[in-house]
C-alpha cells in the first residue's frame, strides 16, 4: 500500500461543504465516489479540515491509501478525467505511511474577498457583496487586534466540541485593495469553525464605521460566544494553502 497526498481546488458554489453528509452533496463524497470507481472498492479520504457550504478552495489537502500502481502524473490525470470541472486536482505526491493531512498540518492561509460590485454577475458566487464603500485604513488598524495568540471564543461557532481549545495564533492578517475589491489574507496555525468569516465581517463593519477598534478589543477579550453577531458570506472565503512545515 502507498499513501498519496493530494492538493485540490474546488468551486464550492454547488456543494454543501467539504464533509460527506447523508442528505447533501459534498466535495468529499464526489472525491470518494471517484476514487472508489478507480479502485473498484471503497476508498475513504482524510482532509486537512472542513470547508462550509459555498466556500471555495485553491489548496485543500487530503490523503488516502492505495494499492494501484500509477505514478504521480497519471494519478492526477486519472482523477481529473473522472471529476466534474468544479473540482480539480492540482498536485499528487507520494508520502510516508505516517503522513496525516489533518494532524500534521502546521498552518493555513485563507483569503476573504469583498466587493461593492453588487450588480456584477461574475462576483455573485465568488466574493462577498457590500454596497457601502469601506475605509481600508480603518480595517487595517482594526486587523491588528487579531494578530498574535488569543482565545477566539467570541469568534467561533457555539456548536464546536467544548473540549476543543479556542486558542489560536494568527501570524498575519493583511487587508489589501485590489482592482475588483478588497482581499483579506489570514495566515495562522489553524482556524476554528466560522472564525475567518466572523472576523472578516467584523472588519467590514469597522470599514463601514459601525465599529471602532476598542469595540473589537472588547469583543475579543470577553471570550463570549454572544459578543460577535457578525459572520461574512461563505462565497467570499477561500482556503488558499495548507502548510506542512514550509513557510506560507
Amino acid at each position: 500500500m502507498k499513501r498519496l497526498k493530494v492538493t485540490c481546488a474546488y468551486d464550492g458554489t454547488d456543494y454543501q461543504g467539504w464533509q460527506r453528509q447523508s442528505h447533501a452533496h459534498s466535495i468529499q463524497e464526489v472525491l470518494e465516489i471517484m476514487l472508489s470507481k478507480l479502485h473498484q472498492h471503497a476508498i475513504t479520504i482524510t482532509a486537512s479540515g472542513r470547508t462550509d457550504a459555498g466556500v471555495h478552495a485553491l489548496g485543500q489537502v487530503f490523503h488516502f491509501d492505495t494499492d494501484k500502481d500509477l505514478d504521480e502524473y497519471h494519478w492526477q490525470a486519472a482523477m481529473n478525467s473522472m471529476l466534474p470541472k468544479d473540482i480539480r486536482i492540482q498536485k499528487v505526491e507520494f508520502v510516508s505511511d505516517d503522513f496525516h493531512a489533518r494532524f500534521m498540518a502546521q498552518g493555513k492561509r485563507y483569503d476573504y474577498l469583498v466587493t461593492n460590485r453588487v450588480n456584477d454577475p461574475f462576483c455573485q458566487n465568488y466574493m462577498a457583496l457590500e454596497r457601502q464603500a469601506l475605509d481600508v485604513p480603518a480595517m487595517q488598524e482594526c486587523a491588528k487586534v487579531f494578530v498574535g495568540t488569543h482565545d477566539f471564543t467570541s469568534f467561533t461557532s457555539a456548536k464546536i466540541d467544548p473540549r476543543k481549545s479556542r486558542v489560536k495564533t494568527i501570524t498575519q492578517l493583511l487587508i489589501k485593495e485590489e482592482a475588483h475589491g478588497i482581499r483579506m489574507i489570514f495566515v495562522g496555525n489553524g482556524f476554528l469553525r466560522y472564525m475567518v468569516r466572523m472576523i472578516a465581517q467584523t472588519l467590514i463593519e469597522a470599514g463601514k464605521h459601525e465599529l471602532i477598534k476598542e469595540d473589537i478589543v472588547a469583543m475579543l477579550e470577553s471570550r463570549d460566544k454572544q459578543a460577535c453577531r457578525y459572520k461574512g458570506a461563505p462565497q467570499g472565503l477561500y482556503l488558499v494553502e495548507v502548510s506542512y512545515g514550509g513557510e506560507l
